[in-house]
């Protein structure tokens, strides 16, 4: 079982940025790729990014590229999610999760969640 801890979100103003961290822990070892989701209410759980801890191969949904910048430090067992130029579409409770193996963009996917955290965007 691997556990992951989100930390980070809070209040920004439009155009302001936050930097959102996800620190790992447990059987890590089971751990290939990290993604962070968000949910917005009423909404589905969507993609936002991706990474693995061995090549760092990145994806990100479109709706965030040349904004959020994925990376990870394999020696703290952390993820982080630079999000700059955010906008008020972008609040939501960002997750990070982890997988196995699997399709990068779909939750199913993933088998462990942090419990989230909250970003909030003022226009």
């Amino acid at each position: 079982q691997v556990q992951l801890v989100e930390s980070g979100g809070g209040l920004v103003q439009a155009g302001g940025s936050l930097r959102l961290s996800c620190a790992a822990s447990g059987r890590t070892v089971s751990s290939y790729r990290m993604g962070w989701f968000r949910q917005a209410p009423g909404k589905e759980r969507d993609f936002v990014a991706s990474i693995t801890w061995s090549t760092s191969s990145r994806y990100y949904a479109d709706s965030v590229k040349g904004r959020f910048t994925i990376s990870r430090d394999n020696a703290k067992n952390t993820v982080y999610l630079q999000m700059n130029s955010l906008k008020p579409e972008d609040a939501a409770v960002y997750y990070c999760a982890t997988q196995g193996s699997g399709s990068y963009y779909n939750p199913d996917d993933y088998f462990s969640w942090g419990r989230g955290t909250q970003v909030t965007v003022s226009s």
